[in-house]
């Protein structure tokens, strides 16, 4: 059956496809004006003092550690709950990713893991595909689903190992987290990290169709980032061609082709002025979901933390398989039959062939997130989502959850409705207080 709800569908309106039409146009579709716009506003969007755009967030992960001087044999704390990009491109540069387990919690990087894991390499080594006297550098967190980590936490973290930070942010904007009730919300991107990449993929909170950023408040870290992202020219195309610029251009280093363009850049523009808004609509449609399902003993539902301006890139459902007839493929399958889109965030990365038999992790490594990932669905939240269309994938999950439920499971509708409707009201105030505060 044709899904009758998308997992994701692009919100474009006129300003963006004007925009495309007028770079058109203009005769300049590379790197140019645009692009120099949208890092600008991005830039202040954020509170960095540099942003850097590129054609993916993995290129921005890529440029960032190689900006930190990252070197062949050395070690990077990277958890195993995340998509392939995290890990890989750590592997670009012949280092070797460390795997960390998730917290049960926000499936965010443990850090209390990626001690133990330290201290696991120093006394017997780590798995097979690991050298001795691995020197670790750095660590790659990722705010899974938006949710952001406590980043004071992982500052000391790595401040008492030595380490860099690179923020993973594909899912994080807009996001911002705060210590507490009362402290001062921080934007991820302004100085989270010393480097934080951000991901414009189709899916993503807002698009460029493909593209990616990456910020800093360092003003050598964007200088070698924007060298490196286009072939390591001392000038790029709108600089020799554009009409004030000179023709001459020296390599200075052997760099990559990772540059945006200004037909990208020009939807970026647009999608960007309307990001807060975009993301008030995902948290909106994360409140429906959150009080309608919030009683459904089949189903666990994501945090939503007080102290937490969460992104709303994912809805991530955990199915108490326990009390279910059916396993997650198969609740996958009856949600496509009933049309509604959905995925999986994510297989871990030791479940990976290649994590797996090269670099010899086993899932006993990762009691958390190997126990999480059968349990894991992540429903449709998309701005500009209809209202018939939430209705119908609540209808759609209490329905599979009802007809596939474990015999003798006792219900007990009328004991959580009290309960439910103070989750609502308590629910509606926090939000409408932390949209305030952003």
């Amino acid at each position: 059956m044709e899904a009758q709800v998308p997992f994701f569908r692009p919100s474009l309106g006129e300003e963006e496809i004007e925009e495309v039409v007028a770079t058109l146009r203009s005769g300049w579709l590379t790197s140019g004006p645009k692009v120099r716009r949208f890092e600008q506003e991005f830039a202040t969007a954020v509170g960095a003092p540099y942003a850097v755009a590129v054609n993916s967030c993995t290129a921005a992960l890529h440029l960032a550690v190689e900006a930190l001087g990252l070197k062949p044999g050395q070690g990077v704390l990277v958890p195993t709950m995340t998509f392939a990009a995290t890990a890989e491109i750590v592997r670009y540069l012949g280092a070797i990713p460390i795997l960390v387990d998730c917290d049960r919690a926000t499936s965010n990087i443990d850090l209390d893991d990626a001690a133990r894991k330290l201290a696991q390499l120093k006394t017997v080594r780590g798995p097979d595909g690991y050298p001795k006297d691995l020197q670790v550098v750095g660590m790659i967190p990722v705010h899974v689903g938006g949710l952001m980590m406590n980043m004071n936490e992982v500052k000391s973290f790595a401040a008492n190992h030595s380490l860099w930070v690179v923020e993973d942010a594909a899912h994080a904007f807009p996001a911002a987290w705060r210590p507490g009730p009362g402290h001062e919300w921080q934007r991820c991107g302004a100085g989270t990290a010393d480097i934080t990449c951000f991901s414009f993929y189709a899916n993503k909170t807002i698009t460029t169709g493909e593209g990616g950023m990456a910020v800093t408040e360092d003003p050598q870290l964007a200088e070698r980032i924007c060298l490196m992202s286009l072939h390591g020219l001392t000038h790029d195309a709108w600089g020799r061609y554009s009409g004030n610029g000179s023709w001459d251009y020296k390599i200075i280093v052997p760099g990559y082709k990772y540059n945006l363009t200004d037909i990208a850049a020009a939807i970026g523009i647009h999608q960007l002025a309307k990001a807060e808004a975009m993301r008030r609509e995902r948290a909106v449609i994360a409140r429906s979901y959150r009080h309608a399902l919030s009683d459904v003993e089949e189903i666990e539902i994501p945090l939503d933390d007080p102290n937490r301006i969460n992104s709303w890139h994912l809805f991530p459902l955990r199915l108490h398989l326990g009390k279910l007839l059916i396993d997650r493929d198969q609740f996958i399958e009856e949600l496509k039959r009933a049309g509604v889109g959905c995925s999986v965030h994510w297989r871990p990365l030791h479940l990976h062939p290649y994590y797996r038999d090269v670099l010899g992790w086993q899932a006993k490594d990762f009691p958390i997130a190997t126990s999480l990932w059968p349990r894991l669905i992540s429903l449709p939240i998309f701005q500009g989502m209809r209202d018939d269309e939430v209705e119908h994938v609540i209808n759609t999950v209490k329905s599979i959850c009802g007809r596939y439920a474990s015999p003798g499971l006792i219900r007990c509708a009328s004991v959580h409705a009290h309960s439910k409707a103070a989750a609502v009201s308590h629910d509606t105030v926090s939000e409408n207080q932390r949209l305030t505060a952003s």
